[in-house]
């Protein structure tokens, strides 16, 4: 009827939508019939009406409650299962392409994002997921139009100015991210998170008066939240006084939230720690991860196991029967090790070299591991690798270095990914890039494990919250390289952290060598680059080599039993390996 009589079939819509209030259909045939006839207000108002009700069906409610729990094969399940009965639920299809971009089917989100907004052109939290996966697929500009399609619209839309200024900032393009971050916090001057996300940025830049400028900001809004006072807390050195504590025990003894105690506990304890007011700093971090670690615990065995497996799957004949059958590319420098061990700084110094690009902490690997895991019934990565084919061990390879090639910002020929992790995929690396290079940083293991014990992280690192699950991951991580160190002698170059700070002239130039790159003075000079850095040794390695990080884990020792004890021999032998391993 639309088509021949639009204003007749506007009548009969609106009879439909008072019969059946509760029905989606009825709306979007209103919108339908609105835009025939020219009521483009009237008809994205009804459009929208459409995906709130969507939004309501118990189908829905039942995918975001899996979805929030973590269940995303449940939440999958229940979209796909309304959508073939009602496909053109807007609500269903953003949720489902939500889903779709969290497991990296970044087509498959995007398609589905379309069709969502095909529906609902006005459906701004599908645009700006939209925008979201575009990111992902390395498309930052057609992302960055579709978050100002929304921003025409509303420009002070808050989610939306948010968004461009994070994007911008993840894909250091500075300029640019700071003027966002201008105008959301022109409109939102009240906004918490915008204070405390552009303290981010202006961290990440290097901007230390005013990120402690930021964060204080955030934090006389909104006193009570336990994640602005890390992030305070989390500079180096930590900027908190005696005036703040009173504030930070006021904030835990209001909270019921465990999720913001934890961060309250960790700010508490650095800053005492600052403080030199070191019992009281202790029993603050010791309360944090203990309430971190009963929130996620760190399965020590299981990983333990599947450090064991690696060894005994990566032999040298199991290597050498491999050997170069990977992508060629030399490009990739990998920086691994534990957290905390120094290889922010390595990574600063090899980024002040004229052939390498600094890229930091890459997820990309991951992403890769768990492709190998589609569609396949294995426990584990290490169950498919024996049967992959020569053409898959170079196609791993291929994808790492085209996922990795949307982080490129230069062109300069070699980039480090510096995500510490990707230690236990070391002898994925030796065949899906035989070319590549592998840094090891290794930090005395008492001032790591204390340093990690000191530290909380956004996410991961579940075995940083136990000193004895410390001690055990940092054990296998030596067995692991150990291994590696046999099988294939000469493979992986090592830096010590306490050489770096004694000899870092000697040190730099050895590791040129082994990278087969020039020396350069830039290399010594590191502090001087200007790049955005998003760990927390940000400000660490924007200055000359500070020596009081070595022993601060020594005012600890007394409470750090556990963490000696877990280490066994490879704290008596540091920086040597234990014989045998």
């Amino acid at each position: 009827m639309i088509a021949y009589d639009p204003a007749a079939a506007v009548i009969e819509a609106r009879v439909a939508v008072r019969d059946l209030p509760d029905a989606p259909r009825a709306y979007r045939l209103l919108a339908s019939a609105l835009r025939a006839v020219g009521n483009i207000s009237e008809a994205e108002q009804q459009e929208m009406r459409a995906v709130d009700i969507g939004l309501r069906n118990p189908a829905v409610v039942r995918a975001q409650r899996a979805f929030a729990s973590g269940r995303n094969e449940a939440a999958a399940r229940e979209l796909g299962s309304l959508l073939r009965s009602d496909p053109e639920n807007p609500g269903a299809l953003h949720l489902l392409a939500t889903l779709a971009g969290r497991s990296k089917a970044l087509r498959d989100a995007q398609a589905l994002f379309r069709r969502a907004l095909a529906l609902a052109p006005m459906y701004h939290d599908a645009r700006l997921g939209l925008a979201n996966v575009l990111n992902e697929a390395g498309q930052l500009d057609v992302a960055l139009s579709e978050v100002d399609a929304v921003l025409v619209r509303e420009p002070a839309h808050l989610a939306a100015l948010s968004l461009k200024a994070a994007l911008l900032s993840r894909n250091r393009r500075a300029e640019a991210a700071d003027t966002a971050f201008c105008d959301l916090l022109h409109h939102h001057p009240q906004d918490w998170r915008a204070w405390m996300n552009y303290g981010h940025f202006l961290k990440a830049s290097g901007r230390i008066d005013e990120v402690v400028a930021a964060y204080r900001r955030a934090i006389a809004i909104a006193p009570e939240r336990g994640i602005l006072w890390w992030a305070l807390a989390n500079l180096k050195p930590v900027p908190i006084d005696a005036t703040d504590v009173p504030k930070i025990n006021a904030a835990l003894d209001a909270s019921k939230d465990a999720a913001e105690r934890v961060h309250l506990h960790f700010a508490l304890g650095n800053g005492l720690d600052a403080l030199g007011e070191h019992a009281t700093a202790f029993e603050q971090l010791r309360a944090g991860n203990a309430l971190r670690h009963s929130l996620a615990p760190h399965d020590a065995e299981r990983f333990s196991t599947l450090v064991r497996r690696s060894e005994d799957l990566f032999t040298a004949a199991f290597l050498e029967a491999r050997a170069q059958v990977g992508a060629r590319a030399p490009d990739p420098i990998f920086i691994l090790g534990m957290p905390r061990s120094g290889s922010t700084l390595i990574e600063q110094i090899l980024a002040s070299h004229p052939s390498v690009e600094g890229t930091e902490e890459l997820q990309d690997l991951t992403g890769v591991v768990q492709s190998i895991m589609v569609g396949r019934d294995a426990d584990s990565f290490l169950d498919v690798l024996p049967s992959l084919s020569a053409d898959a061990w170079r196609a791993l390879g291929e994808r790492y270095l085209t996922s990795t090639s949307r982080r490129r910002r230069t062109d300069r020929p070699f980039f480090t990914d510096k995500m510490p992790i990707n230690w236990i995929y070391t002898g994925l690396i030796l065949l899906a890039l035989p070319n590549a290079r592998i840094v090891d940083v290794r930090r005395h293991p008492m001032a790591c494990g204390f340093a990690n014990y000191a530290q909380h992280y956004n996410l991961g690192n579940s075995f940083a919250y136990d000193l004895a699950g410390i001690g055990t991951f940092y054990a296998d991580y030596v067995r692991m390289m150990a291994h590696f160190d046999r099988v294939v002698p000469g493979r992986i170059h090592r830096v010590h952290h306490e050489a770096i700070v004694e000899d870092l002239d000697g040190e730099v130039r050895r590791l040129l060598d082994y990278l087969k790159l020039p020396f350069d003075a830039a290399c010594l000079r590191y502090f001087e680059t200007e790049r955005a850095v998003h760990t927390p040794s940000t400000t660490q390695v924007r200055r000359p080599i500070d020596r009081s990080g070595l022993s601060r884990w020594q005012a600890y020792e007394d409470w750090l039993d556990p963490l000696k004890q877990s280490l066994g021999p490879v704290l008596h032998y540091y920086p040597a390996t234990p014989p045998g391993w």
